[in-house]
């Protein structure tokens, strides 16, 4: 029987909630999670990251730390399952949004919901739907990815490389989409194939890539704005296919944004198809009205 009355009191999550967070996020049924590089326990200590206690027992969890500092995902959100989404999400969500305002009223939060019940939350909220990321998929064999000559050479990436391919991030991507650098070290180190593409001794593009049980998964490719057009992007793409088919894989996903020609046009290009998948996304801004 799920409560609607939260009678909750709201606090900063700790270290030493760990454990309990750990399972409102693994055992509940109403939980969100963002797609993200960091897991979602390893955002305690960064604000505003919120739990909601009754009798010192946690019933709901909401975290939404800025990262980059003008975007603030919802990374988190969990409630208990004898407890109401709502009644905690319209106690959490305000707590959160006035610590967010104290960062910067510029700040936008940002969400990918996907459930309908979250959906309906953040409608509720004044959040507003404004694209949709849907999913491409290449099978190996289905076509050929043929790169021409680019004037650059693909190599493997490195940590030293990680600065400038942060520029190299800042600039081909919108603030909602971007990576800062800690972030893109994460991905780095998650990854299974990552390479760069080098031009007189310059870094223009990159890719970064992640194992699946089926396959991989692109999960960052971007080519500094002066260098697109040259087929910089789309060798990024083939060297990774080549790479993946030479250990096996039979399958590789992608995602982007619906209204993202050019980046839909490449991977068709390259053998990609959609799925017939997508998630919307969700914004709320400005946070100071």
């Amino acid at each position: 029987m799920v409560t609607h009355a939260l009678q909750a009191s709201i606090r900063t999550a700790t270290k030493a909630d760990t454990q309990s967070l750990a399972n409102l996020v693994h055992f509940e049924q109403y939980v969100h999670r963002h797609l993200d590089w960091r897991p979602p326990l390893e955002w305690i200590g960064h604000a505003p990251y919120l739990v909601a206690e009754r009798n010192r027992n946690i019933i709901a969890a909401l975290a939404s730390p800025p990262d980059p500092p003008n975007i603030a995902w919802i990374r988190l959100f969990a409630v208990r399952s004898d407890f109401s989404p709502k009644a905690a999400w319209e106690e959490l969500w305000p707590e959160a949004l006035a610590t967010l305002e104290q960062f910067s009223p510029s700040v936008s939060a940002a969400a990918i919901p996907m459930q309908s019940w979250f959906r309906k939350l953040l409608e509720f909220s004044g959040f507003n739907q404004t694209h949709k990321v849907v999913v491409l998929a290449w099978r190996a064999g289905v076509e050929a990815c043929s790169p021409g000559k680019i004037g650059a050479i693909i190599r493997p990436m490195n940590l030293d490389d990680l600065s400038a391919v942060e520029d190299i991030d800042m600039a081909a991507f919108g603030a909602v989409w971007q990576n800062t650098l800690s972030c893109l070290e994460l991905a780095y180190r998650q990854a299974a194939i990552a390479t760069v593409a080098e031009t007189e001794g310059k870094l223009v593009g990159y890719q970064i890539s992640t194992a699946t049980t089926m396959g991989g998964h692109l999960a960052r490719l971007a080519v500094t704005p002066a260098y697109q057009g040259r087929g910089i992007g789309y060798s990024l793409l083939c060297d990774m296919l080549a790479q993946f088919e030479r250990r096996g894989a039979y399958h590789v996903t992608v995602n982007t944004q619906h209204d993202n020609l050019s980046s839909l046009s490449l991977y068709q290009k390259a053998g990609f198809r959609r799925t017939g998948e997508e998630y919307p996304v969700y914004q709320y801004y400005p946070l100071l009205k």
